[in-house]
Parts: C-alpha cells; structure tokens; sequence
C-alpha cells in the first residue's frame, strides 16, 4: 500500500487503467463550413412539434431531477416501435444504452466482437468496460462473416444494420443466423433503420437474448438532444436499465421526443422519403463522375478514394464538411457523405467534380 508521500508522487498515467490508456478522445471537429455532411444527422431540421415543446419549457423542468426511468417516453416509443414499454430502455442516444448493455451482459476479460469496418466507438465501449473486441473483416461482398464471429465465442456479439460506415443493411438469414447460434447476448443496432433494412425489433421479442438498438439523432433529427433506445424482452432491458442507472435523459429531451413521437411522424416519414430519393439520385450522379459509392440502406453513401485526407481537404476549401475514414478494412481511404436537402448534395457535387 502506498503512504500518503508516495502516492503524491504517482503520475495520473500510472494511475490511469491500463486497458485503455492509450484510447484517444473521440473527435468529431466542426467548423464553419457552409455545408456539413459529416455527421449523418437530419439536415431537414428538427419536427416543428419538437420545437414547440422546447419553446414551451417551464421553471420546474429546469430546475428538478427529471423521470428517474423515464416511462412516458418508454411508451411513446413502444407505440412507435410495436411492442410493449416494459420491452424498451431509453438512453442520452442510443450510445448510452450500448454502452450499458456491454457492462450489463459481459464481465471484464470477456470477448465482444463486432464487423470491420462498422461503429468506432463499439471497441471503445468494450475497452472501457474491460472487454477484449475482436474485429472480422466484412467478407468481399461487404456482409458480415458470419462463421468467423460465431468462431470467436464471443459473450457479446455486435452487429449494425445498415451499418456505419459502409451503408449496407445485412440481410435477415444471416442475423438470424447469428442470433440462432450466437453464445451470448446479441446487439443489432439500427440507428439508420428508417432509412432502409429489414427492421429486426421481432427477434427482440423472441425470447432470444437480443437487444436492437435505435436512436432519435438520425430521421427524427434530434441529434443535439440525445435520445437514443433498447428493445428487447422485459428481463433483458430490467438488466440494462440496472446498469445504465437513472436520470439519464434530461426532460427538455424526453418532452421534445414525445411530442414528435405523437405529432410528427409524418414529418419524419415525409423527410426520410426525401432522403432515400436524394440518395439515390447522389450516387448516380457519382457515377456520372466515376465515382464509385458503396449501395447504401442509410442517409449515407461511403465514396473509397485514393486519398481521403487530400479530398476532405479540397472539400472543405469549398465550404463542404464531410468525414475522411482512412485505410478502412477491406475498403481502404473513403469519404462518408451525408445525404440532404439536393442544394447541399449538387454543392457538393459541384465541388468534388472539381477535385
């Protein structure tokens, strides 16, 4: 045990764990750029009925401790999702409820594994929480390789359709595959499913341990707010609300999501529409220029490059953010383009046909 003197003396980074001390702060930079596609949010806006509740935030919704649990949000989304409340946990995003579900279901040392490429920050939940990621490369068709990550025994196995970065939905037979014959807990997260994919919320309701994941950040547009939610049995989100613990979704959050919920879907369904369109037409204009993009089932397309730094770069001399994903697995340097409103994509059009 150290005395009082030597422990004065400890540096922070020998105190700091060593699992993951050389994990980098994650870096999303923003600027003032007159187009943003980095972040796959909802370039529409936010639902006009969100922006009235907000409008209408009293004193008392400030200044006290919201919903420990928050069960009126629960059940808007159970409405919206098509099972029961108790079958839904709600998060600050859909992050949250990931990161609660990995400390949840798997105690330190246990193994997670998750496609590559697919969401960053997955390893660094895992690494936070102890875990050992193990990372399989998308087979050349860019599906998930099935044999592999069920090859790794893993207590969590992790999934993402469509997935970040590359777009793709993965096709139903091969999750139920993996939730068929996976050891442990299974996550599939679908934060862009309104977009596009199959909507797996029924092997949530299985009985299988299954949790699907979702978020309001994407289609509803409420990125700034961050709210995100599990689906899955009663028992398995009764562990993860355990784990994530209570007042994690602010009231300003939950009054705004509910009002979109029970007012707004037609606006987000309208916009959604829009977006599945404008992407389309993006990539075929892409191809006009030779420029090949991954088919995507998000409100994103990945564009492989030579050099994605030197794009990004030239990018952003015309006013035009979007996220460089060098030497990405089995793809290499890419750019991830959000899909918006057409002036933004033909700004961004007009830009890269000058590159």
């Amino acid at each position: 045990m150290l005395t009082a003197k030597e422990n004065r003396a400890v540096s922070v980074a020998a105190l700091a764990r060593e699992s993951y001390r050389d994990i980098a702060l994650y870096s999303a930079p923003r600027g003032p750029f007159s187009v943003d596609l980095s972040d796959n949010t909802n370039l529409w806006g936010a639902p006009p009925a969100a922006l009235r509740a907000l409008a209408a935030v009293t004193q008392e919704d400030v200044t006290r401790y919201p919903v420990a649990y928050e069960p009126a949000l629960a059940t808007a989304l159970a409405d919206y999702v098509g099972v029961s409340a108790d079958m839904i946990a709600c998060g600050c995003g859909s992050d949250d409820v990931l990161d609660s579900a990995i400390r949840a279901f798997a105690e330190p040392g246990a193994v997670l594994c998750l496609p590559d490429p697919s969401f960053s920050m997955i390893r660094v939940f895992a690494r936070a929480n102890g875990l050992s990621p193990v990372s399989i490369p998308l087979t050349r068709s860019f599906d998930v390789d099935i044999d592999a990550m069920l090859e790794t025994g893993a207590r969590i196995t992790y999934v993402c359709s469509p997935n970040n970065p590359t777009g793709g939905a993965v096709p139903r037979r091969l999750v139920e595959r993996i939730v068929e014959s996976a050891r442990g807990l299974v996550i599939i997260d679908q934060a862009y499913l309104e977009f596009g994919g199959d909507n797996y919320v029924d092997l949530a309701s299985s009985g299988r341990p299954v949790l699907v994941t979702r978020t309001m950040s994407k289609a509803f547009g409420l990125a700034g707010l961050r709210v995100g939610y599990g689906v899955g049995s009663p028992e398995l989100i009764g562990e993860v609300l355990k784990a994530r613990g209570p007042y994690k979704v602010s009231a300003l959050a939950e009054r705004a999501a509910i009002a979109a919920l029970e007012s707004d879907r037609g606006w987000v369904v309208n916009h959604v529409n829009e977006a599945i369109g404008n992407r389309s037409r993006f990539r075929a204009e892409l191809a006009k220029r030779a420029m090949t993009s991954l088919e995507s089932s998000a409100n994103f397309v990945l564009v492989p490059v030579a050099d994605c730094a030197a794009v990004s770069r030239r990018l952003e001399r015309a006013g035009i953010r979007v996220r460089a994903l060098p030497g990405l697995a089995g793809i290499g340097d890419a750019i991830r383009i959000a899909i918006g409103p057409w002036e933004m994509m033909q700004h961004c059009l007009d830009a890269l046909g000058a590159t």
